[in-house]
């Protein structure tokens, strides 16, 4: 069975952390490591009160709308060391089952968790995977700790392995893997808004739990080729920050959580103790690698509003895995602030919604703590100043709604954003002119993109909602609302739309969004 060629490469699914032999056990119960699980609650409405909403899962997501199998047979592992070369669907998913040996159910001096050790596995796993299926590289999605793995796979253990003559090659991981999808990894560790670095020192010194894997030492260890056991990091290093020359971290998405209140783990302590700014486990600037392709949304790093069992998690893998327009948003000429006195700041709030969708696929806010600090644009990218605003991705295969007997011809999505400003006195909010809950500006741009062909590149429209007088359901994009491409590069479409006339003197005067769409395929 030869490779098809239609972008499904094989899936391998790499868990999170579990800690003691206790929790090793009850993860190893599961024959899927948390992959195949689904929710019935959603915080949907202005409120954030709980609605249902039936998500089957990830896996089973993946195997109803893409045509995914899971095969099994009483062992992965066996059945595909069994099977004959090139005889394994590549439209398939993997469980990396690497806590079994640290399982006491499993055998009576079960081994101490290694994160190498896993990360090496895994790197077996990819090569008996690419082997079995025909598959020229595989799909990473991973849970938290899972994420770290995936990393010394990608920047330390593959350069390793396939050092020619002494020689590491930094980007020797491009050879096996597409592309990798992250779920709350702490990618640059977790830390405490509590302790002032003492509960971090205590965790690294005596690795309790084996949750010195978080620190900056372990991480710089599994992280860096040729790096010694017990070395430490050096003051430069920076976990999130990905070798320039080393696997393409456009080639990586981080899924960040933002909803501390509904991670119990610990009844809450764990949430507490991290901070109001995170998942209740990650905070929100670790949780991302930077340059690479990112979205927030309003979950919990597990449980009941868990992010790897939630809709927004699905859309956006699905998208990442599959998609073949990659859209990127910038801000252009926006000088919000220039007039305002020095103590007064200005947050800018953030969703994304896809037509069809029952949720926002990105969303960043001061009530979730994590809105657009506007006023501060730099040249760096992170949460509080990104850059680009975001990228998403979507599919010319999604479904689209009917115009007659013919689905309509455009992929919608609408960019929202809502600025508010608050001054400071003396280091305290200063709310006697402050109205609550009140945006000194808000609109939606609605994006309408047509997919290009193998001859033409994919064309846009673009308008601002508060000149629609009708339902937005009832938008139909016009002559007068294409938007003409700037670039007229081969590569991709680029088009710009100043904000609203009315918002110029608060935004800037050439204030304006940025779209940039560029077909994508897999790299093989």
């Amino acid at each position: 069975m030869s490779y098809p060629d239609d972008g499904r490469l094989p899936i391998i699914y790499v868990r999170g952390f579990a800690g003691g032999t206790s929790a090793i056990n009850t993860a190893v119960d599961d024959p899927f490591y948390g992959f195949s699980q689904g929710s019935v609650h959603v915080r949907a409405d202005g409120r954030g009160e709980p609605r249902f909403h039936q998500f089957e899962s990830p896996m089973l997501r993946l195997i109803t709308d893409q045509g995914y199998q899971v095969p099994v047979y009483g062992d992965q592992r066996v059945f595909l060391n069994q099977a004959d070369p090139g005889t394994v669907d590549a439209a398939t998913v993997w469980i990396h089952r690497f806590y079994d040996v640290s399982a006491s159910t499993f055998a009576e001096k079960p081994s101490d968790f290694s994160l190498e050790k896993a990360a090496q596995d895994l790197f077996d796993l990819i090569q008996v995977v690419r082997e079995k299926t025909g598959a020229p590289k595989v799909f990473l999605v991973a849970h938290s700790m899972g994420g770290l793995i995936c990393r010394s796979v990608l920047q330390r253990i593959i350069p390793e392995a396939t050092a020619a003559g002494g020689r590491v090659d930094p980007a020797a991981a491009t050879n096996y893997v597409e592309r990798v999808f992250t779920y709350a990894t702490p990618h640059g560790g977790i830390g405490f808004a509590v302790g002032f670095g003492l509960l971090e020192r205590i965790r690294d010194a005596t690795g309790f739990q084996g949750a010195d894997i978080f620190g900056p030492d372990r991480m710089y260890q599994y992280l860096t080729p040729g790096a010694a056991p017990q070395s430490e990091s050096p003051r430069s290093f920076d976990a999130t920050v990905m070798p320039e020359d080393g696997f393409p971290v456009d080639r990586l998405f981080c899924l960040v959580g933002s909803n501390p209140a509904d991670y119990d783990v610990a009844i809450g302590l764990a949430s507490n103790t991290v901070g109001a700014r995170s998942d209740g486990l990650v905070q929100i600037e670790n949780a991302a690698v930077k340059e690479a392709h990112r979205a927030i949304v309003h979950r919990s790093h597990s449980g009941r509003y868990g992010i790897v069992n939630s809709e927004e998690g699905y859309q956006n893998l699905q998208r990442f895995l599959f998609g073949d327009l990659e859209v990127k948003v910038e801000m252009v000429g926006f000088d919000v602030g220039r007039d305002a006195p020095k103590n007064v700041e200005f947050q800018l709030d953030v969703g994304l919604a896809i037509r069809g969708l029952p949720v926002l696929v990105h969303e960043q806010s001061a009530a979730h703590h994590c809105p657009v600090l506007v006023e501060r644009r730099s040249d760096s990218d992170s949460v509080d100043t990104p850059r680009p605003l975001f990228t998403t991705f979507l599919s010319s295969k999604a479904p689209r709604p009917m115009s007659g007997r013919k689905p309509v011809p455009t992929l919608r999505h609408a960019l929202r954003l809502r600025l508010l400003s608050i001054r400071e006195e003396r280091g305290v909010f200063f709310f006697a002119d402050h109205l609550e809950q009140t945006e000194d500006w808000q609109d939606a741009l609605l994006v309408d993109i047509q997919p290009g062909s193998a001859k033409n590149l994919p064309r846009a429209w673009a308008v601002w909602k508060s000149s629609i007088p009708t339902a937005i359901r009832d938008w139909h994009p016009g002559k007068a609302d294409a938007l003409a491409d700037l670039d007229g590069a081969p590569e991709h479409w680029r088009g710009e739309i100043k904000v609203p006339k009315i918002a110029r003197r608060l935004l800037g005067e050439q204030a304006r969004i940025r779209l940039t769409v560029t077909p994508r395929k897999i790299s093989v």
